[in-house]
């Protein structure tokens, strides 16, 4: 069993779990060093905001509620060392964070927590929008929910009459290089909302957006089930690590 980090959490916060237990948690007051570190790091965060700190300072100013009374920055750097970079750290299931010495459930939680404000919040730039006024944004949104994911994800953006955003669904989730797709569950629920549009979006995990040859016969699919009854396939996006693909602008639809 992975061992990983415990100490008693302050006041107004959730207990940690048993398993975040280290040997020899600090107990009592901070370490001079300890704290006056964590509040360089705050002042220095709210002085020049995040493109004050690197990465692994960010990432420390994220672990301190969830590890309060430890120097959680060897845990920071594992973090990006295991992952690559922030945003994979943020983006990492919760088996692969679990993997990692020190990562308890109280550190899971901060993150994905942290993942799921960020979600939200390029979700609401593009909800109840014009698809075609908000295209970067709705881009960003894609990259912010897919891009880094390690498995492949497939959703469905249905949009009224006036090509506005009304849902955003996802609609299968797969292994690294494979997600099962029904084109007639989706037509179907495209009828449920109300919807005359569809835009098709799915990750490569690879970060190759390049579609295979079952991402162009799937599409295929989804065109003529959309074709039978009225309704409009806009474009299908494939999200790859920096960049994405869209069918429509390589000539596929």
């Amino acid at each position: 069993m992975v061992q990983s980090f415990n100490e008693p959490f302050l006041p107004l916060t959730v207990p940690a779990e048993p398993d975040e237990a280290e040997p020899q948690a600090l107990t009592g007051r901070l370490p001079s060093y300890i704290a006056d570190h964590r509040q360089r790091l705050r002042d220095r965060f709210m002085q020049g905001g995040g493109a004050a700190l690197a990465d692994y300072e960010l990432l420390e100013l994220v672990l301190f509620r969830a590890i309060p009374r430890q120097d959680v920055k060897p845990l920071a750097r594992l973090l990006l060392d295991t992952f690559g970079d922030f945003n994979r750290v943020v983006a990492a299931s919760h088996a692969r964070l679990q993997m990692v010495k020190g990562a308890g459930p109280a550190v899971v939680l901060e993150l994905k927590l942290l993942e799921a404000a960020a979600q939200r919040m390029m979700r609401a730039r593009v909800m109840q929008k014009p698809v075609l006024s908000s295209w970067d944004a709705l881009l960003d949104h894609c990259h912010t929910t897919m891009a880094h994911r390690e498995t492949e994800q497939f959703r469905v953006l249905f949009l009224d009459r006036k090509n506005v955003l009304i849902a955003d669904e996802e609609q299968a989730s797969g292994t690294v290089d494979h997600v099962p797709v029904y084109p007639r569950e989706i037509v179907k629920r495209a009828l449920e909302l109300n919807a005359s549009a569809l835009i098709l979006v799915h990750n490569h995990p690879s970060g190759d957006p390049t579609p295979s040859d079952a991402d162009l016969s799937m599409t295929r699919q989804v065109w003529d089930a959309c074709e039978a009854l009225g309704l409009k396939l806009h474009d299908h996006l494939i999200i790859g690590k920096s960049r994405e693909l869209s069918f429509r602008s390589q000539g596929y639809l």
